[in-house]
């Protein structure tokens, strides 16, 4: 399990910025280093930020307009010329509304397409239930051959879309239109299917995904003045997840939490108290969507209404370390 005690962890190294331009960034990037690297887009350039790759590469880039599904059979097709596509749409677009088409032109088959999925969860905010979706972590994880990744802020995005561009296979990539800290190194090495140490404990292990490691470091700091020493591990890589380093972690603390901008059905939790349940059943809370359906607000009020903030990481701490 990697372990790192850096102090910039908890504290941010930038001012706030939104995980889809790590994205955005990362893409370019990877469209000077790599000649096989091309974009698809179905009718958000802008949103997806791949307006840089779009203007320096015209000929690696593919303007679908809106029909995703027709984007997915698409880039199904580029991989067998040995392309690697990245296709780029809203999270309920890049899942809900093509999934029989992943699941028939690219899971079955393993192509190596990478779905780059932004606005995904309630930060998405006023555009409301119908793009709120909180369900996609649950829909990708369930296909055979398809890892799933959910970075936590712009430089960790940055650094996953570098790496997904070297795994083999079909990746959901999940990422956000807020503007949120940005708290992980610059120059990080990310590791696939590896879980990330953010900070050793003893009473209680915190696993905590993509906007919701931020809400986790505050509640850490929250539970130190209560006398509550919280490890905190991020899992960015949901599929293949870390089950060596959850094991690891709950034998020594003896409960866990989750928390996860998703539905508690389906997502990060369901994974680790799976995991639990086959090597080492404990005391588990989670931190989700409570099986509902989000609505329009500002990103920090739905996060607040629907028991994902700070406070709520921490009374679920309370609550299962009562349980041990």
């Amino acid at each position: 399990m990697e372990t790192s005690t850096q102090p910039m962890y908890f504290e941010k190294l930038s001012d706030d910025k939104d995980t889809r331009s790590g994205f955005g960034a990362a893409l370019t990037e990877l469209g000077k280093q790599n000649p096989n690297v091309v974009a698809l887009c179905a009718d958000l350039t802008g949103s997806l930020k791949m307006n840089a790759f779009a203007k320096e590469f015209p000929d690696r880039f593919f303007q679908v307009g809106i029909a995703e599904a027709n984007m997915m059979g698409v880039a199904a097709g580029l991989t067998i010329g040995g392309k690697i596509p990245f296709t780029g749409t809203f999270a309920n677009f890049s899942t809900g509304r093509v999934y029989d088409q992943i699941r028939q032109s690219i899971a079955y088959s393993g192509k190596n397409v990478k779905i780059c999925a932004s606005h995904a969860g309630l930060t998405l905010g006023e555009d409301g239930a119908t793009h709120q979706i909180l369900e996609d972590i649950g829909m990708m994880k369930m296909l055979p051959h398809m890892t799933v990744i959910n970075p936590c802020d712009y430089n960790q995005t940055y650094a996953a879309t570098m790496a997904i561009t070297e795994w083999d296979g079909p990746v959901y990539l999940r990422f956000g239109r807020p503007k949120v800290a940005n708290f992980t190194p610059a120059d990080q090495k990310f590791e696939i299917g590896k879980a990330l140490m953010m900070k050793e404990g003893s009473d209680v292990t915190i696993f905590a995904t993509g906007h919701l490691v931020w809400k986790a470091i505050a509640a850490i700091k929250e539970l130190e003045a209560k006398g509550i020493n919280a490890e905190l591990i991020n899992i960015h890589t949901i599929k293949p997840l870390n089950v060596e380093a959850v094991i690891e972690s709950v034998k020594k603390t003896k409960c866990a939490v989750t928390a996860e901008e998703h539905q508690r059905n389906g997502g990060l939790g369901d994974s680790i108290a799976q995991a639990l349940g086959m090597h080492y059943p404990a005391p588990i809370e989670m931190v989700a969507v409570d099986d509902k359906f989000g609505e329009s607000g500002k990103p920090e009020q739905l996060l607040a209404k629907y028991g994902l903030d700070t406070p709520d990481i921490v009374q679920a701490v309370e609550r299962v370390i009562a349980r041990k």
